[in-house]
């Protein structure tokens, strides 16, 4: 993993399309923006651990109505 230091309106370059900046600094909250284009997908980890279990249940066959139901939540 590489670990950066970075201040406000400071940005870090990921390849030749994808730019992260800072934001805010906020006690212990830092929001970021991100560049990107649109064929490359960015998600937050909760969400994306999420999506990913979800295709594992889908794909098991043991989808249950609830799982279906938060689906429709969100």
């Amino acid at each position: 993993m590489l670990i950066l230091s970075r201040k406000v309106d400071e940005k870090i370059k990921i390849g030749n399309d994808i730019s992260i900046q800072i934001i805010s600094v906020s006690g212990d909250q830092v929001k970021i923006g991100v560049d990107a284009p649109k064929n490359v997908k960015v998600f937050r980890q909760e969400v994306f651990d999420d999506i990913q279990n979800q295709n594992k249940e889908a794909a098991a066959g043991s989808v249950t109505l609830e799982a279906l139901a938060s689906l429709l939540e969100k």
